[in-house]
């Protein structure tokens, strides 16, 4: 066996692994939206906790020791707040303590259904009402989790259509010391809409809200100008790509070179849990480079461990994590190779009852619609 070092998977939505091979006639980012809706409001703090439990596992066993959980599912159905008003964080805590996995809970901010648009439909389940509601909500999960090792409680802005312009910098500016995660420029629509409203692309109005620091990560930054990339470089901002759910939306290619050579930080994520690989979402940066511009060797594979493991941990609060274990089968000329060859069925696990857990939440979400 070979020891490298253990991921970081930097961006999930946990709930959406219940998504993984069932079609639709969906054919854009916003009609797969609609089915994904459809699943969350199956959602209550024991599902989730079961369905969160069965996915990190799997996540363990493909090497990853730390995830940043955007969690945006807070309340029932209505908006109604549960008796614990954090009940849907809290399930994720356990469940990522049960599998082994440190969790930066990434508490987003919702609260609204696009510019000019309040929230709606299962949309209230994810609504706080308003930024300072959120703040104080997110405040008693913080203070009940301070000091933990394997628990950082972060924020994140959902997106600029899904957080008034008005609220933003409450959100940015409301935990200083945490990290910070925004969705940013995932759809061409999303940056006309937003330039529409307010004359701004989204990285300027989320700088106008002072957004941009160097804890804060853009997750998927895929449709971006020169102004925005050298707004994101200047910050040393982590931008996190989640290269096999972007391919899956059918989202783009993101100016990963760019944003690297302007002075952000690549980290990578698993978003949607279409597939639970960091090999292949760290192999997958390169190639859709050698897609795009016809060259090899855009990214070396010494950069590519850093994102995944050293940058990612730093990007979610934590220090790099443990070695994980690769199996003998797997043959390369040297450690550093192993990001070209091996997947996450190479790392050594027992994985005896994880498809076990995962059929059976998965088959409870589906009945529930």
């Amino acid at each position: 066996m070979r020891s490298v070092p253990a991921f970081a998977n930097c961006h999930s939505h946990v709930f959406h692994r219940a998504l993984r091979g069932r079609r639709s006639d969906a054919d854009t980012f916003w009609t797969w939206r609609e089915q994904m809706y459809a699943l969350a409001a199956t959602l209550d703090p024991d599902l989730l906790f079961d369905l969160a439990r069965a996915t990190y596992a799997e996540m363990y066993l493909a090497g990853i020791r730390s995830v940043g959980e955007f969690h945006y599912v807070h309340h029932q159905p209505g908006g109604i707040p549960y008796d614990d008003p954090n009940a849907m964080g809290e399930a994720l805590i356990s469940a990522a303590r049960e599998a082994g996995v440190r969790i930066a809970l990434l508490d987003t901010c919702y609260l609204a259904a696009g510019f000019s648009r309040p929230s709606e439909g299962v949309q209230r389940q994810f609504d706080d009402g308003d930024a300072d509601a959120w703040a104080v909500r997110v405040e008693a999960l913080a203070r009940r989790h301070a000091g933990e090792d394997d628990v950082m409680i972060g924020a994140a802005i959902h997106s600029v259509r899904a957080v008034p312009r008005d609220q933003l910098a409450i959100v940015a500016q409301a935990f200083p010391a945490a990290p910070l995660h925004v969705h940013v420029s995932e759809q061409p629509a999303e940056n006309a809409d937003c330039v529409a409203a307010t004359g701004m692309t989204p990285v300027a109005l989320l700088g106008e809200a002072g957004a941009w620091t160097a804890q804060t990560t853009a997750v998927h930054a895929t449709h971006l100008s020169a102004d925005d990339i050298a707004t994101l470089g200047e910050a040393h901002a982590f931008v996190c790509f989640c290269p096999t759910t972007e391919a899956e939306l059918g989202d783009g290619i993101g100016p990963s070179v760019a944003l690297r050579d302007a002075g952000a930080r690549l980290t990578l994520g698993s978003d949607s849990n279409t597939v639970i690989d960091m090999f292949a979402e760290a192999r997958a940066v390169e190639m859709h480079q050698r897609l795009a511009i016809g060259v090899r060797g855009a990214w070396s594979a010494e950069q590519l461990w850093q994102a995944a493991g050293v940058t990612g941990h730093e990007s979610l609060g934590f220090a790099a994590g443990e070695s994980i274990e690769i199996a003998d089968s797997v043959r390369t000329a040297g450690a550093e190779e192993l990001l070209w060859a091996a997947g996450a069925a190479d790392v050594v696990g027992d994985r005896s009852d994880v498809a076990e857990r995962l059929e059976a939440a998965i088959d409870t979400c589906w009945s529930r619609t």
